[in-house]
């Protein structure tokens, strides 16, 4: 192994791939049909090469967007219940559910490509976003601050519903009243 194996990438190669992702993920938000490689080097400001070197397919990019939404969904569960009360930490899980749906949008004909061809495992991630979404519910259990007899699979169906009738971008103050209510619904009910 050479010495820059062992060291790893260079930082400007970190903050390049780093600057990719955050531009490929705001235009797949953005986008109403998949943004080309070229567009995306271009708002990044590198060049293609730059690009291919990090990403040498449409797919590893779109895999690598991908993975990196559902990782900032699975470790945001832990870091906001560090920050927040349970119910709150619920609240702003949602929204981030909400950007992770949106940024399906623009790569949706190749993620559903990849997920057809068996690239992405699609049960895999949903046990992921699951337990995300248990580890925010067992402790708004604790709390006394979300109800008992509430499911992690009703909370993503829910927000699946939700987030079909209130699509962002362009509906985001929709999507955030329908998710305050459904939240509201979280709360354990009081004794009349």
């Amino acid at each position: 192994m050479s010495a820059a194996e062992v060291r790893g990438p260079r930082a400007d190669a970190v903050r390049n791939r780093d600057q990719l992702l955050a531009v490929a993920t705001r235009m797949f938000v953005s986008a109403g049909t998949e943004p080309s490689m070229r567009a995306i080097a271009r708002e990044a400001g590198v060049g293609i090469a730059t690009l291919y070197r990090h990403f040498p397919t449409r797919e590893s990019l779109v895999d690598a967007v991908y993975r990196d939404q559902v990782g900032r969904l699975t470790a945001g569960a832990r870091e906001l219940l560090g920050r927040l009360p349970p119910a709150a930490a619920m609240r702003r899980w949602m929204d981030l559910f909400g950007d992770w749906i949106a940024t399906k949008n623009g790569m949706l004909d190749t993620l559903l490509a990849m997920v057809e061809s068996g690239e992405i495992a699609h049960a895999r991630t949903r046990t992921e976003l699951l337990a995300a979404i248990t580890t925010i519910l067992d402790a708004g259990r604790a709390a006394g601050d979300l109800r008992s007899d509430v499911t992690a699979e009703d909370i993503a169906a829910s927000l699946i519903g939700i987030f079909t009738v209130a699509p962002r971008p362009g509906q985001e103050a929709k999507a955030g009243r329908l998710l305050d209510l459904l939240l509201d619904g979280l709360r354990p009910r009081r004794e009349i």
